[in-house]
């Protein structure tokens, strides 16, 4: 899978169509890494992977210091979830065409735009484009999401002249969060969109145009910790003389509650970034200083630990646990395993947690939901 990213990258529109100035700002700021990063792409490579080997192509499986029985059971998810998919089209086409990590170049709108989607199923009139987030922070919706119109309009660009297209449907398979999430859109008016909206807006962007614009989409901006812009938008909660919270109405609960996971996030932002400045470049911050945090304590060497326990008279000290859901199933083979183990099979209630009424998940029966999580606890 390809490592580099076009500067008006499809994954970072959604931030770049918002604050042009960003893409310039950005610039200021050398290209990182992270361990969830690492963690995504390991897993899209196992999902292609798996999806190569269901369609019976040649593949080697890749291997990963991230593999987990986690990671298993969520790209075996999207494996099947992708082959669901082709088995509905297939209904209505004949000879629908799967394509997996397809590169697509949507340059006409985009300079130098271009990216790799995660799968595309080509049908006669509709072009549907399945994303997979293996991430577990930010709920990505399907609707109006930048990132596949860009992908679809580079997909339209390989294709339309083959097909009478006149729907893309995308899909964002989010399988950490329990979000799997569809929408549609007909052609021409994605094509309205890209002509009015994407590419007068990537010109603006490529100019360092248009006016600094923070919001929910500065998450993932490098320039994120040090943009004034934020900073001063971030400040107003605390420049706001709140009474104490005994005193607060219902009215400034909630407007605190809209606007505290982005708060919270930022303030974790700056103490990530002082404390990286800290410890890699000696930074000394006024009225702070670094100390040792909490540690556990772990074997420095099992074998040896055995061995001294042993010698000492001390054999109990193994435990034994069941193999994991994920490795029985496989063991057994899923209709076997449901056949058997079906019954004795369950899947507790989440904590009760409070999120925007954007959240896509059900809201529960407070009384009830409370005390079923309560007996689990109990149990």
């Amino acid at each position: 899978m390809p490592n580099n990213h076009a500067k008006l990258s499809p994954s970072s529109s959604h931030r770049w169509l918002k604050c042009t100035k960003s893409v310039l700002l950005e610039a200021e700021f050398e290209n990182k890494t992270s361990q969830a990063a690492e963690e995504g792409t390991a897993a899209h490579a196992l999902c292609e992977h798996k999806l190569k080997k269901l369609l019976h192509k040649r593949s080697k499986r890749p291997v990963s210091i991230y593999d987990s029985d986690e990671m298993e059971e969520y790209t075996d998810a999207y494996a099947d979830y992708v082959m669901e998919q082709l088995d509905l089209v297939k209904q209505t086409c004949q000879d629908p065409v799967l394509l997996i990590e397809q590169k697509v170049n949507f340059s006409q709108y985009v300079p130098d735009g271009y990216g790799t989607a995660d799968c595309l199923i080509v049908s006669d009139e509709t072009l549907h484009i399945i994303d997979f987030k293996y991430g577990l922070g930010v709920l990505v919706e399907a609707k109006d999401n930048s990132q596949l119109k860009c992908y679809a309009l580079g997909s339209l660009a390989l294709f339309e002249d083959l097909y009478d297209f006149q729907t893309v449907t995308m899909t964002i398979f989010q399988p950490r969060r329990e979000n799997v999430c569809t929408w549609s859109i007909p052609v021409e008016q994605l094509k309205a969109w890209a002509e009015t909206e994407l590419k007068p807006k990537a010109e603006m962007a490529l100019k360092g145009e248009g006016e600094y614009c923070p919001g929910e989409w500065c998450t993932f901006c490098k320039a994120t910790v040090k943009c004034r812009a934020r900073a001063e938008e971030k400040l107003k909660l605390a420049q706001a003389e709140f009474k104490m919270p005994p005193l607060l109405t219902d009215a400034e609960i909630e407007e605190i509650l809209a606007i505290l996971p982005d708060l919270t996030k930022w303030g974790n932002d700056i103490l990530s970034y002082a404390t990286d400045a800290a410890i890699n470049h000696g930074k000394e911050w006024t009225g702070f200083k670094l100390v040792e945090g909490r540690s556990v304590r772990k074997y420095k060497d099992e074998e040896s630990i055995v061995q001294a326990a042993k010698a000492n008279g001390y054999t109990d000290i193994y435990r034994q646990s069941i193999i994991t859901l994920t490795e029985m199933q496989k063991l057994m083979g899923k209709k076997k395993f449901d056949e058997v183990l079906g019954d004795l099979i369950v899947k507790p209630p989440g904590r009760p947690t409070l999120v925007p009424m954007t959240d896509k998940r059900p809201a529960l029966n407070v009384t009830n939901a409370n005390n079923e999580f309560n007996e689990i606890m109990e149990d």
